[in-house]
């Protein structure tokens, strides 16, 4: 029955598709920009590239039986959240605003009044569909961040399900807040450059409630031993994120731009500074400088500097970065001497990185940081840290025990001992990857000069 009303769903979603007619946009500003087009163009590719480097990033440190299920629990969001956005999300999130809190489902409906001219108040030189499309990327991979702390365990259903609440209930109403001209937060001057607040901290404090509904995994409560499947996979995703990155901090100054060279700088250099800090930080533990710590720190670098890429100075990223390492660094330390099951530690990492690269940013920013005698923005920020946190944390709560009541969110034990790949998907990584290739039976002769490979076979063998 579940499976014919999901399908009657996708149906009547196209449908409303055929029905919906174009419509002018209600608002048109001045003529497009080509160089600013060409540039957020080319930052929405980037952007979207992050979601599967993020899969990689993930599907590295997850043991082996979960990795195919890591990386489709981001690769279907692209489909799951387009879809959401076309239909819905972008008038939630920056369509008419009601009292700064909650954009008009109605004002961009299908995407209807979405067209190729500039809007004067959202998208004043580029197409205002460019910009819904550059806003869709962010939505992508925000429930995807959270997926890491619940990972091994959660049910792929329950999880389609709780991004579609998720997107729709929680990212939504954060993007109009603080993006939306009218937004409630943005009128308080509140400044998030690139999402630390909309992505992620609103991921990482759903991830620590996540974390806390699903509980434990079988391997965290016996205290044995969790190996990361694939670490190249964890470089390579780290690599694909940093690369993403610079769309998605440099693309949202909304034209190619100082401003946008500005923000590319900064984001590599904090991310610099914190790869670095963090295998300093290991090493003053006794620890060894290690490739999953080095990829873990340039991320963390790279979620501080978000909100405040185009607001501070290339030498403030440098502090940036090492001090959201340091403090991220501490967080797992002293997470993992607790009970809390944050598999791939996505609070200690995006939810207190948001917080310090937003508190850094009432702090440094330019002419209105602290440190150049403002007071107002930083309390603004300090504020905003209240209602964002909560409001994610206590809002995803409910959504998982929403969700839970329709779909289970967790595994059976069973399913889990066995692994999400073959218990969710019907999938393994050997099948897809290391599967032998048939070969014709040797002569005699050939035998006899050739022999078996080392180890007693001359094919590759599943892992």
């Amino acid at each position: 029955m579940k499976k014919w009303l999901a399908m009657a769903l996708l149906v009547g979603v196209g449908g409303a598709g055929l029905l919906v007619e174009p419509a002018a946009q209600s608002k048109q500003g001045g003529p497009i920009n080509t160089a600013d087009t060409a540039w957020i163009l080319t930052a929405t590719a980037l952007v979207l590239l992050m979601t599967p480097g993020l899969s990689f990033f993930y599907g590295g440190m997850v043991r082996l039986k979960n990795v195919v299920s890591t990386l489709l629990q981001s690769f279907i969001a692209m489909a799951v959240i387009s879809l959401l956005w076309v239909v819905v999300g972008f008038s939630l999130s920056f369509g008419d605003s009601f009292h700064g809190l909650i954009g008009d489902p109605r004002t961009f409906f299908m995407f209807s009044g979405v067209g190729g001219e500039t809007h004067p108040d959202l998208a004043p030189t580029i197409p205002l569909m460019l910009f819904a499309l550059f806003q869709l990327k962010f939505a992508i991979i925000t429930p995807a961040l959270i997926t890491g702390a619940f990972a091994e365990r959660v049910r792929f259903k329950a999880y389609v399900l709780f991004m579609v609440l998720f997107t729709l209930i929680i990212y939504a109403p954060l993007a109009h807040w603080t993006w939306h001209p009218e937004g409630f937060l943005r009128q308080w001057g509140v400044l998030d450059f690139a999402g630390g607040t909309v992505v992620h901290m609103s991921a990482g404090f759903a991830a620590l409630s996540g974390a806390l509904v699903l509980g434990r995994r079988k391997v965290h409560v016996e205290n044995a031993a969790h190996t990361p499947a694939n670490i190249p996979f964890v470089m390579l995703g780290t690599g694909m994120l940093w690369f993403g990155w610079f769309g998605f901090n440099a693309g949202s100054a909304m034209s190619a731009s100082s401003l946008a060279t500005l923000a590319f700088a900064t984001t590599n250099t904090a991310s610099a500074a914190a790869m670095l800090g963090w295998i300093a930080f290991d090493w003053l533990r006794g620890r060894k400088p290690s490739a999953m710590g080095a990829c873990i720190g340039a991320v963390v670098g790279l979620v501080a500097v978000t909100p405040a890429a185009g607001f501070i100075t290339v030498g403030q990223s440098i502090v940036v970065g090492l001090v959201a390492s340091f403090v991220s660094n501490a967080a797992v330390h002293f997470k993992n001497r607790t009970s809390l099951d944050d598999t791939l530690d996505v609070f200690p990492c995006h939810g207190l990185g948001g917080v310090v690269g937003m508190v850094l940013t009432g702090v440094l920013a330019k002419d209105v940081g602290l440190i150049h005698g403002e007071t107002r923005t930083f309390m603004m920020h300090l504020l905003a840290l209240v209602v964002v946190s909560v409001f994610s944390f206590a809002g995803s709560f409910l959504l998982y025990k929403v969700v839970d009541r329709v779909v289970p969110l967790r595994v059976t034990r069973e399913h889990e001992e066995e692994g999400l790949d073959l218990s969710q998907h019907g999938e393994t990584v050997g099948e897809s990857v290391i599967a032998p290739v048939p070969q014709p039976a040797p002569t005699a002769t050939a035998a006899v000069a050739t022999g078996p490979a080392p180890g007693g076979s001359s094919l590759p063998q599943p892992a």
